[in-house]
């Protein structure tokens, strides 16, 4: 019998984002403590822009943003917000979507099936990306376990689970 096997991804559906940030964008231009303040939301290229006139109202306006990831199923661990910024009169934030798994990331996780997984499981780097496979696929459910138990700095995805 063949090996069972599964990758350990970290991916974003970018269209989930997009909705997010339009349904962000939608509920800043209605709320009333928004109107006045110059708030937006926006693309910038692949960063998301967020701009206020005050720095209270910019984190505000990632409150809300991050709201709309958790309610479209979306680790706010894949986005990496920066401090806000001050340019101008306005307040800026730049945010990014992070994707893939880094291959420093992937070793920890390796290491993590090595030592504390079933014997026989196997885990290998495959660009951004983690392969992990055994002869049981009893031992790879103990693995998503496990690795659903850990917390991580990063988000993860289990696919291609045969």
């Amino acid at each position: 019998m063949a090996d069972s096997s599964f990758d350990i991804v970290s991916k974003v559906e970018r269209q989930e984002v997009d909705n997010a940030l339009n349904q962000a964008a939608k509920e800043i231009s209605q709320r009333y403590d928004f109107k006045g303040v110059g708030a937006s939301i926006s693309w910038s290229g692949d960063k998301i822009l967020m701009e206020a006139n005050s720095e209270d109202r910019v984190k505000a306006i990632l409150d809300v943003f991050q709201s709309k990831l958790i309610k479209r199923g979306i680790s706010l661990k894949s986005l990496d917000a920066g401090e806000p910024q001050l340019s101008g009169k306005e307040y800026k934030i730049f945010a990014s979507i992070e994707e893939g798994i880094s291959q420093e990331n992937a070793k920890k996780v390796a290491k993590i099936i090595r030592d504390e997984g079933p014997k026989g499981v196997k885990a290998q780097v495959q660009g951004d990306e983690l392969r992990v496979s055994s002869k049981s696929r009893d031992d790879l459910q103990t693995v998503i376990a496990l690795l659903k138990g850990k917390d991580f700095d990063f988000a993860l995805q289990f696919v291609n689970y045969r």
